[in-house]
């Protein structure tokens, strides 16, 4: 799936139970690969290590469980806390 980056802020994301996680805030990509990694509910500027850590643990979702972006974020629901970024 190709589309702009730009797109995808302030999208609803949902998962795929139907579940509202958030709207996304900040897009991690892997400028090496050329790909979107995590999508956040919460921006990162101006905060702590710490804060930071936190919101990619707990308010993060790997694009790869991402299943379509429409109108909305849809995503496959996950087991457990997102991993961190390696």
């Amino acid at each position: 799936m190709t589309l702009r980056v730009s797109r995808l802020y302030g999208m609803d994301i949902y998962n795929d139970e139907g579940k509202f996680l958030g709207k996304v805030q900040e897009v991690v990509v892997d400028l090496e690969k050329g790909e979107v990694v995590r999508i956040l509910t919460e921006p990162l500027a101006s905060m702590s290590r710490e804060d930071a850590k936190r919101i990619l643990k707990e308010k993060s979702v790997l694009y790869k469980y991402v299943k379509s972006v429409e109108d909305v974020v849809m995503v496959a629901k996950q087991v457990g806390p997102t991993p961190p970024l390696e």
